[in-house]
């Protein structure tokens, strides 16, 4: 099964414009014989807090119209996407949510970042379950951002069967979870992993891109390295994987 994380610059609160963006990278990817395409953490609007919380229009729901053209392209490709966005919860606040669109446009699962960092506590509704979806056999857990730097997530995920675990991303310039946090979690786990990063400014700082794949070993199997807009994609050789 191949894997692609990708990598761009999100126009803060511009949704239908990032959307396309991110319907062309899917097509980009699936074109590459990627099955599955992760996004950054907030890649529907960019990682623009206030920005957010002034704009409720901002904010999807799991069958959000908005969503139709990420949809169709994945029925279009056979290819599924997990894509963050602001989208709303049953109370008052938001969550910090990753849906997973699958190769025939429907919803896999839902996930909202448990872990909130900083300002975001006072945005955002915390997640209160882990995410998990199968696709072709393989069994995925997901993360977003701060919430890797808690590594019984992680150790979760490989206890649950888990074999691929993707991780939604904003990080800034000098962060050291490249180095500190994702190959480590791969390698503890016996996991592949999947970290999708934004390019360009955010709330944090510049964010570099680097969006990554390891392997179980903790090994870099592919990287997109600083281009603005870019994929990394690496072949997963899950046993038991079924072709879609």
């Amino acid at each position: 099964m191949k894997l692609a994380s990708a990598q761009f610059t999100p126009v803060p609160g511009d949704v239908a414009g990032n959307l396309e963006t991110i319907r062309g990278l899917i097509v980009q990817a699936a074109g590459e014989g990627a099955r599955l395409v992760v996004l950054p953490e907030l890649a529907v609007t960019g990682y623009a807090l206030e920005l957010i919380a002034r704009d409720p229009g901002s904010w999807l729901t799991e069958d959000d119209p908005r969503l139709e053209a990420i949809r169709e392209a994945c029925r279009a490709t056979s290819t599924a996407v997990v894509v963050n966005a602001v989208v709303r919860t049953a109370g008052e606040l938001p969550g910090i949510t990753s849906l997973v669109i699958g190769p025939d446009g429907a919803l896999l699962a839902r996930y909202d970042k448990r872990h909130l960092h900083g300002e975001e506590h006072e945005l955002f509704a915390p997640g209160v379950a882990d995410g998990r979806f199968t696709l072709d056999g393989v069994r995925f857990a997901m993360a977003v951002c701060y919430d890797n730097r808690f590594p019984e997530i992680a150790e979760r995920a490989g206890a649950d069967g888990c074999r691929v675990y993707v991780a939604s991303s904003v990080l800034e310039e000098g962060n050291d979870s490249f180095e500190t946090v994702y190959p480590v979690r791969a390698r503890t786990n016996g996991l592949f992993v999947v970290l999708a990063n934004q390019t360009g400014p955010s709330d944090i700082g510049d964010c570099p891109g680097l969006s990554s794949i390891w392997g179980p070993d903790g090994t870099l199997l592919a990287t997109a390295g600083r281009s603005v807009r870019s994929l990394a994609i690496a072949e997963a050789a899950v046993e038991g994987a079924t072709s879609g």
